[in-house]
């Protein structure tokens, strides 16, 4: 690529989309005008002046085109899930020895002194910062910088590491993950990483653009991630690993609200394909959204009936987006009413079209979005976009018409993207899973207390829109000691910190599975089966449950039954 389709990728001035294109070049003749780059053979990036991003581009180009954006699911643990345990029988002394430990994040602070080895060489293979503009990319990709074992190692014996290799994890978030997963145990600290012989591959994220961010009416000081360049680092992670021809255990600790929360968005499709790949596994958490309030069911019994929405905003809301989806075959439509008592009347939007809402004694404006039959899932969707939203209770009134009774959800953003004032005041606490974590073949964690073995209270609940069981599992969440940026340790809480606990797990499965041949076609999907079929279930409950999946994470169990034992 020339300088200026680099320039493309980071500017503002230009808007990013991404394109199904199936590996037919024919597919992006249209675009030929604009800088595009292929991620891979399902799916490529088109960037094309900002100006195309207009108000009503989801009625010309569709909703799923546009990236969404990802946030943060923020975040003892090793003899709870039956690690220490099974590490006592010398055959089962897993360490995630010979497999990769992925992470795409907000980077990894490479100088932590967890991620070396006892030379003080690193355990970090690679580092792909892509918000480092260089002429030192990866091997097939176009944009941000690549840093390798030599030169991180080189690195750390510089006084200041950070004038060889710049990259930097000023957030910490990626840094806490990477940690639980894979850091080295540090005893005095009461800090245990899980795979601490497994070796690190990084992807650090670049923010989402304003442009974009505006669009969805995400405040500019939020911090996100575009689905673009978050599939671009799943794609260079599982490349490394095909390079290198080890076993990768990819933890995926973003995710987004967006989406009909289904399994079948652009991402998840991807990620459940790759998920039945031997040597790929994908794990990826719930999400913290269990009681933020955001998630509505609606039912609608008969023809002349509707079923009204009471939401609260805040008073400190200067905008977000709200989507409705409405189960086919049937067609829904909406009124308004204002907490000024200002009455839209009821309208239906037809195929894909935009309408422009202004009120007279508000100051707000909503712009509607329709898609009759939205191109991943089928269903119909309404995103609303509200810009200055009137503090108080606004009240939509959903219509039907079709095979009765018939159902709908209605999703905010996910919490942190909007003000803890604005929420559903009949909240529906289930389906508040984030829109990766519904993926049908991934593995899907949700968070316990491992003192009391209570549900980590935020922890997102199943099942899909669609009824798949999610999540899968349950790990420990709750007061987890993680690395800081400043090389201490603290206790996190939060799906995150689950995830990460199972990643590790996951590459001591795949130590015993795949390098030491014992089941060298290990997948995501034989992942799960192990661990489900290990895990603990409490009494009292039915399984698959809607907040636990198939119980907790146990590893002794799982290879108890592997050895034939009771």
């Amino acid at each position: 690529m020339s300088p200026e389709d680099i320039e493309r990728i980071y500017s503002n001035n230009y808007a990013d989309f991404i394109i199904s294109y199936g590996g037919n070049p024919s597919n992006l003749e249209k675009y030929e005008n604009s800088s595009i780059n292929i991620i891979n053979f399902y799916l490529a990036v088109v960037h094309l002046p900002a100006d195309f991003l207009t108000e009503d581009v989801i009625s010309k180009v569709g909703y799923s085109v546009l990236p969404s954006l990802f946030g943060f699911t923020n975040p003892d643990s090793i003899e709870t899930s039956g690690i220490q345990r099974i590490r006592n029988i010398p055959e089962f002394n897993l360490r995630g020895k010979g497999v990769l430990l992925g992470f795409v994040d907000s980077g990894i602070d490479y100088t932590n002194p967890i991620f070396q080895n006892a030379d003080k060489t690193t355990r970090i293979d690679r580092i792909w910062d892509q918000t480092i503009i260089s002429d030192q990319t990866p091997e097939g990709v176009v944009y941000g910088t690549e840093y390798t074992k030599e030169q991180i190692n080189e690195a750390l014996k510089s006084e200041n590491p950070f004038s060889v290799v710049p990259t930097r994890d000023e957030i910490g978030h990626g840094t806490i993950v990477a940690g639980i997963a894979a850091g080295n145990e540090v005893p005095d600290n009461d800090f245990y990483g899980v795979a601490t012989e497994s070796q690190l591959v990084v992807v650090k994220l670049k923010p989402a653009k304003p442009n974009i961010k505006q669009f969805f009416r995400i405040p500019e000081d939020k911090i996100c991630y575009q689905e673009n360049d978050l599939i671009f680092g799943i794609q260079y992670l599982l490349d490394y690993s095909t390079s290198v021809s080890k076993p990768i255990v990819i933890c995926i600790s973003v995710d987004t609200a967006q989406y009909a929360h289904d399994g079948r968005g652009t991402t998840s499709n991807w990620l459940s394909i790759k998920a039945v790949t031997p040597g790929i596994g994908i794990v990826i958490p719930v999400g913290n959204e269990g009681n933020a309030k955001g998630h509505y069911l609606g039912l609608i019994e008969q023809a002349s009936s509707y079923n009204e929405v009471e939401l609260k905003v805040g008073s400190d809301e200067s905008g977000f987006s709200m989507e409705i989806w409405g189960n086919t075959p049937n067609l829904f439509s909406v009124d308004i009413t204002s907490p000024s008592g200002e009455y839209i009347p009821r309208f239906t939007l037809r195929l894909n079209t935009t309408k422009k809402i202004d009120f007279v004694f508000e100051p707000t404006t909503i712009f509607v979005d329709s898609s009759l039959i939205e191109s991943q899932s089928g269903e119909q969707l309404m995103l609303l976009r509200f810009t200055m939203p009137s503090q108080g209770i606004w009240k939509f009134r959903v219509y039907s018409k079709g095979i009765y009774p018939i159902s709908f959800n209605i999703w905010l953003p996910m919490s942190e993207f909007i003000s803890k004032d604005t929420f559903f005041l009949k909240p529906d606490p289930f389906t508040t899973l984030l829109s990766l974590a519904c993926a049908r073949n991934p593995l899907t964690v949700t968070a316990y207390n491992s003192d009391d073995e209570s549900l980590y209270i935020n922890a997102g609940k199943g099942f899909t829109r669609v009824d798949i069981v999610k999540p899968d599992i349950a790990s420990p969440g709750v007061n987890i000691v993680s690395p800081t940026l400043t090389h201490g340790f603290r206790a996190v809480s939060g799906t995150s910190a689950a995830a990460a606990h199972t990643a590790g797990v996951a590459a001591m499965f795949f130590e015993w599975g795949i390098v030491k041949r014992n089941y060298p076609e290990m997948s995501t999907q034989d992942l799960k089966i192990f661990m489900i079929r290990g895990a603990r279930r409490k009494a009292g409950l039915s399984y698959p449950n809607k907040e636990w999946g198939y119980g907790i994470l146990d590893i002794y169990n799982t290879f108890r039954s592997i050895r034939g034992e009771e």
